[in-house]
């Protein structure tokens, strides 16, 4: 996908982050599309009636292959997440919390099917993928918007739109659905169906902690549309990006100036007409 953003010409900055974006576009289009699949043209009723994901729930008992099949490609895609994040991805300010969620979304993966959990699992893996996929197609278009020395108002549009689809569907996949249904069935059903149910307190501590991280990600959305509303921001950008200078500096460039960090305030008064920042500190 390297070669590809070079050919469309696109700004340094975005030829650099494109291919991330666009490979994560293509997974998280595929496994929401799957998870579309075994949730309503199936006979599993997990989406509509979350109770049903420990109906006849037993040790030991047999995956359906259409849900090992879903769980293989997740944890394939989770196991690489961390390693990309770390070493191939361009560095943001979450990026900690991002490999924590892959570390935790791993582990879920991982133990909900050795433990025959993996009908929670769809649904949860269903309800999480479908911003992934709003979110990598918006940042495309931020990034092709400006290509060839030419701006593109129609991909800037998309981008527009694309954020507020976006920012709602956040919320309510991952803010209301989420805890309606999955934590519901988890925290509550689980013990009705299967009383002392293995692992009860592990699973929905990993779960808790995975709401968690999604009201943190969602105060950066709703940063972002505060900054809009406000005008401190004539177009869309991912307010989790570093300067375009942070981001090409090595981690260990970070460490090191860790001690001598300027005053918000000071660093926007260093700011050059190209929008790079210049640190002049002796």
């Amino acid at each position: 996908l390297q070669p590809f953003g070079e050919w469309c010409n696109l700004q340094p900055k975005d030829a650099a982050k494109m291919p991330e974006s666009a490979w994560k576009l293509l997974f998280y289009t595929l496994s929401w599309s799957y998870g579309i699949y075994l949730l309503f043209f199936t006979d599993y009723p997990f989406f509509y009636d979350p109770p049903s994901v420990f109906y006849d729930w037993k040790k030991g008992m047999d995956v359906p292959t259409d849900i090992a099949i879903a769980y293989l490609l997740q944890c394939s895609f989770y196991g690489h997440s961390i390693y990309a994040t770390a070493y191939m991805d361009t560095w943001r300010k979450d990026s900690v919390v991002m490999l924590l969620h892959h570390v935790v979304t791993l582990t879920l993966i991982a133990f909900s099917y050795a433990f025959r959990y993996h009908n929670v699992g769809i649904l949860v893996l269903f309800l999480h993928d479908v911003n992934d996929v709003q979110l990598e197609f918006t940042k495309l278009n931020v990034y092709f918007k400006h290509r060839g020395g030419v701006y593109h108002r129609l991909n800037d549009i998309i981008s527009n739109i694309g954020c507020l689809t976006f920012s709602v569907s956040w919320f309510w996949f991952r803010l209301y659905w989420f805890p309606l249904k999955v934590l519901y069935a988890t925290c509550y059903s689980s013990l009705q169906s299967v009383p002392n149910i293995p692992f009860y307190f592990f699973f929905n501590a990993l779960l808790l902690v995975l709401t968690l991280m999604n009201i943190y990600w969602f105060l950066y959305i709703v940063l972002f549309v505060a900054k809009v509303l406000m005008g401190q921001m004539q177009e869309v950008n991912d307010v989790r990006e570093y300067d375009v200078e942070d981001s090409k500096k090595t981690t260990t460039a970070k460490k090191k100036e860790a001690g001598l960090q300027l005053p918000n305030a000071l660093k926007e008064g260093m700011h050059l007409k190209n929008g790079l920042v210049k640190d002049k500190r002796l």
